[in-house]
């Protein structure tokens, strides 16, 4: 997910002074190993992953690889190397970033017709790779979509049927909430998990599938390479008052949402404090080692009252960086990694660390790779998701409405509509600034 907001005044420094900078570290010349970060916590799963595609990559071309994990402040820190003209060869990173990064001058422009498979990825996909200017500023590598991971031996012990509507979502959420799942004695369990903190967008990105499953949206396109805000829509502001309903009047959110990100939300459901999270599939693995594969259960996002269905999509993509002293070997790792045997390494089973979540290669079956079906559901979900639309910069897009969004969660006493106008303005002035209104 996009994290980050950047100086303007920042980024368009860095725009003139990128070109023609160095990168690799203290490497330049074209034979030294392909530096490569990625979004991941250091000596993690996902990391060894990461390290595996790079080290096939090596086997099948003879370039040698450093693979970079990161996981805090990852923006700032690419920052810091475009600073010192100094950024790595290549960078996994969200599909929602590609304005971000674009607008700074980080990127090469990849010219899908010259990259070896390109035939062979979705073209859902390849959009999530394209910009507000209609170029193409990355390979596609990952997918994927939102749906309910749920505790299934809470709701058979009380039960009830999986949620069809947000009405049956509501009710279970409140079962789970009131009438002890565990079985402890206690009232310490939750229906809904949300990870509704500001930090990086957190509230935005959580909310965003309720959104799209009322047919609501943030921004819309009006034409080309123009959009309109659209938070103030009435579906939009329906979705944003059923969940704040679920915050002050059901009270089925788990204590302290407000403040939690999902590092925080994976322990609380790991630690049998709610049995609802609308997560994505990467954690399916981890969640059925630490809470029992019999246990839980994955289920669609229900269909909104006035909408849908629909779900957040989103991804990652390869970056050619900027200033690369080896665009041959930038080139290359590209074909790889969208190859068939690039997906399924980065697959990586049904076990944790997978740094592809759906494959964006059409000829990888996912039921071949995976044995788990309840992958199934994520794909299926993905048909109907929805990407961050192709603005300059939806980063502070993504911060506006989280802020906005976690205010009337936190406060009761704030009216959704109102609020959601307000916010509805904050983001046309942004699209003003960033002449894309």
């Amino acid at each position: 997910m996009s994290r980050s907001v950047l100086g303007v005044a920042i980024a368009t420094a860095l725009t003139v002074t990128l070109t023609g900078c160095g990168s690799g570290g203290s490497e330049s010349a074209t034979d030294d190993a392909l530096e490569i970060w990625i979004r991941q916590a250091p000596d993690s799963d996902s990391h060894k992953t990461a390290q595996k595609l790079a080290d096939g990559f090596t086997k099948a071309s003879g370039i040698k690889t450093k693979v970079v994990a990161l996981l805090d402040d990852f923006e700032t820190k690419l920052q810091q190397q475009a600073a010192q003209k100094d950024l790595p060869d290549i960078v996994i990173n969200d599909t929602a970033q590609i304005g971000n990064m674009q607008t700074q001058g980080w990127l090469r422009e990849v010219d899908k017709a010259s990259l070896a498979g390109s035939d062979k990825v979705s073209e859902t996909a390849w959009k999530a790779a394209t910009a507000s200017d209609g170029k193409t500023w990355g390979a596609p590598f990952s997918s994927q979509a939102f749906a309910i991971i749920a505790r299934k031996d809470w709701r058979e012990k009380l039960g009830l049927e999986v949620p069809k509507t947000w009405d049956d979502l509501a009710a279970l959420a409140k079962a789970f909430t009131e009438k002890d799942p565990d079985g402890n004695g206690k009232a310490d369990s939750a229906g809904l998990l949300i990870p509704a903190s500001t930090k990086r967008g957190y509230a935005s990105w959580y909310a965003s599938s309720f959104i799209y499953a009322n047919g609501g949206d943030f921004v819309t396109s009006s034409g080309t390479g123009t959009f309109g805000a659209t938070m103030n829509d009435t579906k939009t502001v329906e979705a944003v008052q059923w969940l704040q309903d679920q915050f002050c009047d059901a009270k089925t959110v788990n204590p302290g949402a407000v403040n939690n990100d999902t590092a925080v939300t994976h322990e609380v459901f790991e630690n049998n404090q709610g049995g609802l999270y609308l997560t994505g599939p990467y954690v399916l693995a981890r969640f059925a080692g630490s809470i029992g594969t019999d246990k839980i259960e994955v289920f669609p996002v229900p269909k909104g009252p006035s909408g849908g269905p629909g779900t957040l999509g989103e991804g990652e993509n390869v970056y050619l960086m900027a200033g690369s002293q080896n665009e041959d070997g930038q080139k290359k790792f590209a074909e790889y990694a969208i190859s068939a045997e690039g997906q399924r390494i980065g697959m990586n089973k049904d076990a944790n660390g997978a740094i592809v979540r759906l494959p964006v290669n059409t000829e990888v079956d996912l039921a071949a790779e995976r044995q788990d079906p309840r992958w199934q559901v994520f794909q299926d979900a993905y048909a109907n998701a929805v990407y961050a639309p192709p603005v300059p910069n939806w980063a502070p897009i993504r911060q506006s409405s989280a802020d906005a969004l976690n205010a009337v969660w936190a406060d009761c006493g704030k009216d959704v509509k109102t609020e959601m106008e307000a916010a509805n303005t904050k983001l046309t002035q942004e699209l003003q600034n960033q002449k894309a209104s």
